[in-house]
């Protein structure tokens, strides 16, 4: 049989999609615990969620070190035995703090886990926050921080939340320099004794997990309580104090290209609006062939690359658009933003570019939750951001019942290019 190349092969519609919904017990002594049963390889993924992030800190990065110090040390093993354990049996650890959680993440072999789950529990239950470790810590940090703070792209990011939500608000204060001189032992040790404790964590297991696994993990996390602290994460409501200019320039002299950050206030992921609002995002800037890149990119020549999403956050959410230049296009970029953002409040969409994006935010849901690690990121998601379970099947009922009409509805409900803050980080022309 020889087949026909000069044909396309016919896009058909996703018939049937579905993300499973973890298996879910608890612990002895109180944590929750999230099964994904997928694979048949001998690999784990283990996640320990614990409640506190940036959102709670008293001073900057107080939560990023503290998660960060768990591997420097513990009252059994020190930095070098733990790193040298964990290379042994093959293991990686990943340690990251957001707004409001804080991340040990384990990859092992089912076989080792017994023996990598105990480095990780003496590491959450047991810190030390050596001094030393601490010094070189913050210092390699520093250095870093210098190195970022040098980048348009930073630049522009940080002065675009600062100028929506206020210096004193936990997204729009960052950390500067000398704030790398203010943390010390006794901080981070505040922190870890308020949040690091069974009464405020979650697990998350993925992989092929057997009866062992699960025994392992009862063992060492599951027993009894750990931690010194009954209190539990809490996120007090601050309101944005967003300034009143509607263009900012932060000058680098030496920038080869600027730097563009566009953003203004929009929808939080409970609003009913939200699902159907992210096909219309993500036509106009959330993939290659969006109206963004059709435009700036493919006819203008402007930029090798513009986007745009929704960023969310604990309670509220953001249009933002982004792309670096040369520092003469900014100007021409930004009207061609406000043109197509005008374009789709006045003219409706057709049923085949709908349909495209459809076709794209669907296939892209397939690819991201397929495997079993990926599959905890969704569950972890959903926890993370406090959002029903039913968030998935409704997501896919939105892309797939959203119409051409609805489009231009959303368009002049929620696309308004006064609101928008646009922040150039570069040279002046």
């Amino acid at each position: 049989m020889s087949l026909d190349r000069t044909t396309a092969p016919e896009i058909r519609q996703i018939e049937h999609f579905s993300i499973p919904e973890p298996e879910r017990y608890v612990l002895r002594n109180g944590i929750p615990v999230n099964i994904m049963q997928v694979g048949d390889e001998d690999v784990i993924r283990f996640d320990l969620l614990m409640k506190g992030g940036q959102w709670n800190q008293e001073q900057p990065l107080q939560a990023m070190f503290t998660n960060r110090m768990l591997r420097e040390g513990t009252r059994l093993l020190t930095s070098a035995q733990i790193a040298e354990r964990l290379d042994y049996y093959g293991a990686w650890l990943d340690l990251s703090s957001s707004v409001n959680y804080g991340f040990i993440t384990l990859y092992s072999l089912g076989k080792h886990f017994p023996r990598t789950v105990e480095v990780v529990a003496s590491m959450v239950k047991e810190p030390v926050f050596p001094e030393k470790e601490l010094s070189v810590i913050v210092n390699a940090n520093k250095q870093q921080f210098r190195v970022n703070a040098r980048r348009v792209d930073v630049m522009a990011r940080k002065r675009l939340n600062r100028a929506l939500f206020g210096s004193t608000h936990p997204l729009g204060r960052y950390a500067e320099l000398d704030d790398y001189d203010h943390i010390t032992r006794d901080a981070l040790v505040r922190f870890y004794r308020t949040y690091y404790h069974s009464a405020n964590c979650s697990m998350y297991v993925s992989g092929k997990v057997t009866p062992e696994i699960l025994r392992c993990i009862e063992q060492h996390f599951g027993e009894t309580s750990w931690g010194e602290s009954s209190h539990t994460a809490t996120f007090e409501q601050y309101l944005p104090d967003t300034e009143n200019c509607r263009r900012l320039f932060v000058e680098k002299d030496d920038a080869l290209q600027s730097s563009l950050k566009m953003g203004a206030f929009s929808l939080p992921q409970q609003h009913p609006d939200y699902l159907k609002l992210r096909v219309l995002v993500t036509l106009f800037g959330g993939y290659f062939g969006s109206r963004l890149m059709s435009n700036i990119r493919e006819e203008k020549g402007y930029t090798y690359g513009i986007g745009a999403g929704l960023v969310n956050y604990p309670g509220i959410g953001v249009l933002g658009i982004s792309t670096e230049a040369a520092n003469e296009y900014i100007e021409p970029i930004i009207t061609e933003v406000f043109k197509e953002m005008d374009r789709l409040c006045s003219e409706k969409v057709s049923s085949e570019e709908l349909e495209m994006v459809r076709n794209y935010m669907l296939g892209d849901m397939c690819r991201s939750y397929e495997g079993a690690f990926s599959l905890s990121d969704a569950w972890i998601f959903i926890e993370t951001t406090g959002l029903a379970n039913d968030f998935f099947e409704r997501s896919l009922e939105a892309i797939r019942e959203v119409s051409t009409d609805e489009i231009l509805s959303l368009a002049q409900k929620h696309f308004c290019k006064e609101n928008l803050i646009a922040v150039v980080a570069g040279k002046k022309v």
